[in-house]
């Protein structure tokens, strides 16, 4: 109740005044759709980092590398880098390492536009990921402990069936003699007294004026250019080191080697040099 002095009103008054930290009722409803613009103003200005290509003009590339085939959209106001970015996504082809080609080497600093990319274009990449050049430079040394490693998984060739019925026969008994652990040049006469394949007598001619190699034997002589000797292979007699097997690969294949037998050793590198091409150096 009301006093006199007015007391009561003023308690009132003070009561219902609100507090400097709280908002006012009437406006509560105003601040809250403040905010909730405010929030909702923020989170369209959030970019996922694609905007700027959903809104650029697109085109559709075939990206082609290593034989195989990319399907690529980009926008046509990307540069050439950017452009090796998305090739590195698709085939893990680091952009260092590419050379993109398109109508020439692709600029990295020119955008698709420039360049006048179209749209379905063919876009051909070159280059080699990091384990490719890494086995591409594989030390030789290791190449050549693996290769030998797997040659002495193999079977010598004079333990082989279709040779040692050749070599059963024993050494001829008109054969050039031998000296082990020494290099020769070839003799001035035809290497005598060898056998072939089918355990006939053969001899070997070089004629380094024709550059041919004559294989004759009892029934005929074949004249081969050297030239189309692909290759020459060796390998000492057991129990007969001062001899060797040698093959004369006439042919693409190993199915066309020519054999002989009881090669005298200190002439198998003067023959391999010369049908494979080095005579010349002597």
């Amino acid at each position: 109740m009301a006093t006199q002095d007015g007391s009561a009103e003023v308690i009132m008054e003070s009561d219902t005044r609100p507090n400097d930290g709280e908002p006012l009722a009437g406006n509560s409803e105003n601040a809250s759709q403040t905010d909730s613009g405010s929030a909702t103003t923020q989170d369209c200005s959030i970019s996922n980092g694609d905007d700027a290509d959903e809104q650029q003009e697109m085109v559709d590339l075939k990206i082609i590398w290593n034989k195989n085939k990319y399907d690529l959209k980009i926008g046509i106001d990307n540069t050439g880098a950017k452009l090796k970015e998305k090739i590195h996504s698709l085939t893990g082809l680091p952009p260092t390492m590419q050379k993109v080609m398109y109508k020439g080497l692709l600029p990295e600093d020119k955008t698709l536009r420039e360049i006048k990319v179209t749209n379905g274009a063919k876009i051909m990449v070159v280059g080699s990921t990091i384990n490719d050049v890494l086995a591409v430079n594989t030390p030789k040394e290791v190449i050549q402990q693996e290769v030998k490693a797997e040659e002495n998984k193999k079977e010598p060739l004079c333990r082989q069936k279709q040779h040692r019925k050749v070599l059963d026969k024993g050494k001829p008994e008109d054969i050039m003699p031998a000296i082990k652990g020494t290099k020769e040049r070839l003799p001035t006469v035809p290497l005598s007294g060898m056998f072939n394949k089918s355990g006939g007598k053969v001899r070997l001619t070089f004629k380094l004026e024709q550059d041919q190699l004559w294989i004759g034997t009892k029934e005929r002589t074949e004249k081969v250019p050297m030239g189309s000797i692909k290759n020459v292979v060796s390998e000492p007699i057991e129990g007969h080191e001062d001899y060797h097997m040698m093959a004369f690969q006439l042919g693409p294949t190993e199915a066309s080697q020519y054999w002989v037998y009881w090669v005298p050793a200190q002439f198998v590198d003067a023959i391999k040099d010369t049908v494979l091409g080095k005579w010349q150096y002597f």
